[in-house]
């Protein structure tokens, strides 16, 4: 009896400290959860904001109009705020959205104005912390504010990558034969709360594997471009800002030397490149720099741009993926393949299903985690007050003598 008693109280000290190291791991279960959640609605924060703000949407003022070029929209914008700077026009992935149109005003301020790709006409000016911002913002760094280029919130947001891919991994090591979950998946609904969230997470797990992957190992290299910011690594291999030489640029006697038009500018492009669709235009900035046209070309996750001479019209500078190494490649994949925003409508919707189901994944998760250490903590206090309640050895003696 003397050799059981201490060897009983180990035992009851190891359960203890193994029900406070599970209850330690609620915050991370919250954590995951809510980075998850707030990813899910952030992959569709624009459609919302279509949704919610009729002056963000391209309304066809008739079933057969036909967008307006660059041009015309410069036009428009201009008769319709006299004396702005316009620096970029950009057409939004989906057609269902106005333009975006970077302006600045005599006084120093800069908008973003929605215009109706169709008109013209300018429906709304752009928040600078729309509902948009605010969703990647809270999923990306949780809103902690930036000190120089480092936030800590970023670090702890980015950092969920290493348990997200170990528990995709060791999942995938454990559910034996998980191919079977595709073939014959099983969903329990009347066998009790247990089977039915134990059954739901490894049907979530198995259809969620190709996108945990993706999320995982594209937020695993947003740490790491992080910690090379913070010490001040690039991979990039721009260069120095291309600009127009000093003889292309006309003596017009202190007056604005003549561009040529944007429409031209991007026609100039695409004869030369013909797969490099022109989504955006930047308009030079002082009288050295280039009329910049983008877009998305074969290779769809990453932009494309190329300099045109505002003067004469040669396309002098380019950026294309065959100008980017392999690092540089993998480093701007990233992004898109996290955010789902390069190819349309349909894709964002993809994302926006399979981020439901990783979030009830994660949810369903904490469920199992929950209860599981719930009846632990119960089984626990009851031994404990069992024991409490049972005289003990010694006062049995002294009760005998």
């Amino acid at each position: 009896m003397e050799t059981t008693r201490p060897a009983k109280e180990k035992k009851k000290a190891t359960r203890l400290w193994l029900i406070v190291h599970s209850w330690l791991a609620l915050p991370l279960w919250v954590l995951i959860f809510f980075v998850c959640l707030t990813g899910t609605i952030a992959t569709v924060s624009q459609e919302i904001v279509w949704l919610a703000k009729p002056e963000v949407r391209a309304n066809r003022p008739t079933p057969d109009a036909v967008p307006l070029g660059y041009d015309a929209i410069l036009a428009a914008v201009e008769k319709a705020e006299p004396g702005v700077a316009v620096s970029f026009i950009s057409r939004p992935v989906k057609s269902i959205f106005a333009l975006d149109v970077f302006v600045s005003y005599p006084d120093g301020r800069t908008r973003s104005l929605f215009v109706n790709p169709y008109t013209g006409a300018i429906q709304g000016v752009g928040g600078v912390f729309d509902f948009r911002y605010f969703m990647r913002a809270l999923h990306g760094w949780l809103l902690v504010p930036f000190v120089g280029a480092t936030s800590w919130g970023w670090y702890l947001v980015s950092a969920l990558s290493i348990p997200m891919l170990g528990s995709l991994v060791t999942g995938l090591v454990v559910y034996k034969k998980f191919w079977r979950g595709y073939l014959n998946p099983r969903l329990r609904l009347r066998n009790g709360a247990r089977i039915f969230w134990g059954d739901f997470h490894r049907l979530a797990g198995i259809w969620s594997v190709p996108f945990i992957a993706i999320m995982a190992v594209t937020a695993g290299w947003f740490l790491i471009q992080h910690i090379l910011a913070d010490n001040n690594i690039t991979v990039s291999t721009a260069g120095v800002p291309p600009v127009v030489a000093r003889e292309d640029v006309p003596a017009e006697g202190g007056a604005k030397a003549p561009w040529i038009s944007l429409d031209r500018a991007g026609q100039l492009v695409r004869e030369k490149f013909p797969d490099l669709s022109p989504d955006f235009v930047a308009l030079p900035s002082n009288a050295f720099s280039h009329i910049v046209v983008g877009g998305r070309g074969a290779y769809p996750l990453i932009f494309e741009t190329a300099n045109v001479n505002p003067y004469n019209g040669e396309v002098e500078w380019t950026r294309r993926v065959s100008d980017r190494s392999a690092l540089e490649l993998v480093t701007e994949s990233m992004r898109p393949l996290h955010t789902g925003d390069f190819a349309g409508l349909w894709l964002k919707l993809v994302y926006f299903l399979f981020g439901l189901l990783l979030t009830m994944m994660v949810f369903s998760g904490m469920m199992i985690w929950l209860k599981r250490t719930a009846l632990a903590t119960a089984k626990l206090v009851r031994d404990i007050n069992a024991e409490r309640a049972l005289p003990s050895v010694e006062g049995v003696r002294e009760a005998a003598e």
